[in-house]
């Protein structure tokens, strides 16, 4: 991704900045999803074709994981290892829900469709977070 496109996304020429951006969006995101899924298991559960307790579960993760995003994004200067720890999570989240879509759930027509668009979702935040995390270093 080019420095330029970077900047254009995060509407900054600050990698900090960009990168406290892409936090900050991941979190509110993140936050909303996992918000919805723990209290709306049950009919989302029905709607999506994913047992309700296993999306309550991932509901209560996603909310504790947005917090600690958030909590980053709250930084001046995130750490970068928290960072890359952050991607880590949101890659194999990406990757996670493929597999489980193909090799476990059952899912309905919306599950099938909502899988793997929030897949592309967190994967595309990883790869904002890297590229920005990229520039910081570069930066010093």
């Amino acid at each position: 991704m080019s420095q330029a496109l970077l900047t254009g996304l995060a509407r900054t020429t600050r990698p900090h900045t960009a990168l406290r951006r892409f936090l900050a969006l991941d979190a509110v995101v993140t936050g909303t999803n996992g918000i919805a899924y723990a209290a709306a298991s049950g009919p989302l559960g029905e709607f999506l074709g994913v047992d309700s307790a296993v999306l309550l579960e991932l509901g209560i993760f996603l909310i504790v994981f947005a917090g600690a995003v958030g909590w980053l994004a709250s930084r001046t200067q995130p750490p970068a290892t928290a960072v890359k720890i952050v991607v880590d999570i949101n890659i194999l989240w990406a990757v996670l829900s493929i597999v489980a879509l193909v090799v476990w759930l059952e899912p309905t027509t919306a599950g099938l469709l909502w899988t793997p668009m929030q897949a592309a979702t967190v994967g595309g935040f990883a790869v904002l977070q890297w590229t920005a995390l990229k520039a910081v270093a570069a930066s010093r």
